[in-house]
């Protein structure tokens, strides 16, 4: 915890470190006077939409804060309104709304959920059995991820950056036993991205539902499962009133990466002070969501375990190697199709190796150490 509430602060610090750079550069002039052009700037009221659905835990309260850092640093130059999944268009919309940019200028979603439009995108979210937050962020910031996203969104007139992470989410809800590779066979489970396609090349059947939907999908038994994220948000939409097993490991999520849009001419109409004020709330967010998803969710799994009205379950083995198989399928049919695709997920895999290799001899090695220590 003590990690967590350093490196936010140190977030915060960096980004009014912008402020006072900001206000040192555009508030006077060389002899120290106040210049016209801050006597006179532009206002610019943007709207931002969600995939989320309204006052969801953390994710709304992230992007809200957001909007609100951003009003701060700009003094007010700036304004974003936030509108929640549903509440101005369909949460499943939120691409084409940005990158058409006649109503809204910012979005805050999961690039896995465009996967129709940009195949490659996926990648930009959460692969199987892939990379968790950690080495997400550093193929992101550190390698060649976020060049390759901004050049994939380019053709569709938006610009990324990486906004939050839920970290490793949890196997899903079901209402079904999963006890061989053979209860896969016609699961209608609602999961997306290459986790759904994963699934479906192992016989299941993925729908593809907003999470306003998920509820009552699988109370209703439309759907025998379902994945969402992680303790907090699962009970918090009552899925554990809803299924009776709570699966575990995450494999189809290892982490998931959120996304910021910003509408591309939109963007560069923006003088450069702002745009640097928009990344480095973007960046602070992002460190705001992952901490305090980590902290919460544990918390909730804590009280859900507690409370015994649920099976927690882990997925056999075969059926974990089963859905790896088929994963490396889906993944070489994504590829077939898509030359963007194969061209990050080569990229993708390069660093995965890497980094996994200098994984192995730090987090991992003090893990396996630890568990020995605690038996």
């Amino acid at each position: 915890m003590l990690q967590q509430l350093l490196i936010r602060s140190h977030a915060r610090a960096a980004i009014w470190l912008c402020i006072i750079a900001c206000v040192a550069a555009c508030g006077t002039d060389p002899a120290g006077e106040v210049s016209s052009g801050a006597v006179a700037e532009q206002k610019f009221n943007w709207k931002l939409v969600t995939a989320w659905p309204p006052n969801l835990p953390i994710n709304h309260d992230v992007v809200m804060q957001f909007a609100s850092d951003v009003a701060t640093m700009s003094r007010g130059q700036m304004t974003i309104q936030v509108y929640a999944g549903g509440e101005l268009i369909p949460a499943l919309e939120v691409f084409e709304a940005v990158s058409n940019g006649t109503i809204v200028q910012m979005g805050h979603s999961a690039a896995y959920y465009w996967a129709g439009k940009v195949p490659a995108a996926q990648y930009m979210s959460a692969v199987p059995f892939g990379l968790t937050a950690r080495g997400m962020a550093a193929w992101l910031l550190g390698g060649d991820g976020l060049k390759l996203w901004r050049e994939i969104y380019a053709p569709f007139d938006l610009v990324p950056f990486p906004m939050g992470n839920t970290g490793t989410q949890m196997g899903g809800w079901f209402n079904k036993r999963v006890d061989s590779v053979a209860d896969l066979d016609g699961l209608k489970m609602r999961i997306p991205g290459l986790g759904g396609k994963a699934l479906a090349k192992a016989g299941g059947n993925p729908i593809l539902l907003s999470g306003g939907e998920v509820y009552i999908a699988l109370e209703r038994g439309n759907i025998d499962a379902t994945e969402w994220v992680g303790p907090l948000h699962d009970v918090r939409f009552g899925l554990d009133r809803a299924a009776k097993y709570y699966y575990y490991p995450g494999w189809h999520e290892p982490s998931t990466q959120l996304e910021l849009i910003v509408n591309k001419p939109a963007w560069e109409g923006l003088p450069e002070h702002l745009q640097l004020i928009i990344e480095s709330a973007a960046a602070a967010g992002g460190v705001d969501l992952h901490s305090r998803m980590e902290a919460e969710n544990a918390k909730a799994y804590a009280k859900l375990r507690e409370s015994g009205h649920i099976e927690m379950v882990e997925f056999p083995q075969e059926v974990l190697e089963a859905l790896y198989s088929s994963s490396r399928e889906a993944l070489d049919a994504e590829a077939q199709k898509d030359v963007k695709f194969q061209e990050v997920r080569e990229n993708y895999e390069a660093f995965q190796k890497t980094f996994e290799a200098w994984d192995d001899i730090t987090e991992d090695a003090y893990r396996q150490f630890y568990n020995r220590a605690l038996d």
